[in-house]
């Protein structure tokens, strides 16, 4: 496998990702890269992508270990190349939202990238419209899949996402899987609607929307002025008992999805093209650019790692609630990527001697 590594897309706390071509065929790809002693979520969402083959889930190209001409052993991950970017930005383009004819065929999309991904025994596990691609005819295609897993009972339990669209039952830390997946899709409708996601305080207060979400007994604000159907389509995502909500292929037969004309053309027109940025979540994975522009502000405005640990001293109290109470012992924060806090429990007498429950947000 040949291929010959391009400028670089952006980095995360152990990862970067680059444009690449395919020696023999010229095609486009991006490489997601990191050091091989730190692979580890890397390899298992290669693993995970490699056992995947559908139009609305984005490519797997393959994978390798290969050494660097500095001598560094690195584990890269190929992916299909979307060149138009992610349902964030293009819902963020259009000035706050997106027509219903694109709202409606998104969704449909997604919801059949989740109806294939479920059937394989999979939860995707931080579905956003960040992690919704747009490729090259303009259709969605689910991508990141670093935080999916296999839905078979474990020993270990690890529930991974993003606040503002995690389920009431990932934020109380007792258990992620298709359902929960289906409420992300409500608040990515939520997204695609508003241009901004639910839970409007998210960005700035990520931990008390954990809060809010798992334990106050509210669901996301609904658009104003929604029609009828949409209304209810969205109140199927968003249950809060999880055996309560739509599987993905009840939520494709709704009324909100069927009476609407199934657009195949292409809707690329109104589209923007991007740099080859769209296999990542943009709030992670930051372009070069970015990060030298946010170093200069960290020199005047003073360390944003630092104002976290004064958020998470906040509301570490909050977090101690999640899950068991008083059984969280010393609730760490992994600021390496700055992007990530990962906070790990034991719950003495109501897991398995051994396992461990651990908790990783994205915000």
């Amino acid at each position: 496998m040949e291929w010959t590594r391009g400028r670089t897309l952006g980095r995360g706390s152990t990862a970067t990702v680059y444009a690449a071509t395919f020696h023999n065929s010229e095609e486009v790809l991006a490489v997601k890269s990191s050091e091989l002693h730190r692979s580890e979520f890397l390899k298992r969402e290669a693993r995970i992508l490699s056992s995947l083959d559908s139009p609305y889930v984005i490519g797997y190209r393959g994978s390798e270990t290969k050494r660097e001409s500095n001598g560094v052993v690195t584990y890269n991950l190929l992916m299909e190349y979307a060149p138009y970017g992610t349902l964030t930005e293009a819902a963020a383009k259009n000035g706050g939202g997106l027509d219903e004819t694109r709202v409606v065929k998104y969704t449909r999309e997604i919801l059949r990238g989740l109806e294939y991904i479920h059937s394989e025994g999979i939860a995707h596990c931080d579905v956003k419209g960040s992690n919704v691609v747009l490729a090259e005819k303009g259709e969605a295609k689910i991508a990141d899949f670093g935080c999916a897993k296999r839905v078979d009972p474990e020993f270990e339990l690890m529930v991974m996402g993003t606040p503002a669209f995690m389920a009431p039952e990932v934020a109380r830390g007792e258990k992620q899987g298709k359902e929960s997946d289906v409420w992300a899709v409500g608040c990515t409708v939520i997204e695609m609607l508003t241009g901004s996601p639910p839970w409007t305080e998210a960005r700035d207060d990520p931990l008390s929307v954990l809060y809010r979400v798992g334990y106050s007994g509210e669901t996301p604000e609904l658009p104003c002025l929604l029609a009828e159907d949409a209304k209810d389509f969205l109140e199927k995502c968003l249950k809060r008992e999880a055996k309560e909500r739509w599987t993905a292929t009840q939520l494709l037969n709704h009324p909100f999805l069927i009476t609407k004309p199934d657009i195949e053309q292409d809707l690329v027109s109104g589209l923007v093209s991007s740099s080859p940025t769209s296999v990542t979540d943009q709030t992670f994975w930051r372009s070069v650019e970015e990060e030298e522009e946010e170093e200069t502000e960290e020199l005047q405005k003073g360390s944003r790692d630092l104002d976290r640990l004064s958020l998470w001293g906040c509301y570490s109290e909050r977090i101690g609630q999640l899950r068991c109470v008083g059984g969280l012992d010393g609730p760490r924060c992994d600021m390496e990527g700055g992007d990530w806090i990962t906070v790990r429990a034991r719950c003495e007498g109501t897991m398995i001697s051994g396992s461990h429950e651990e908790l990783i947000i994205n915000y």
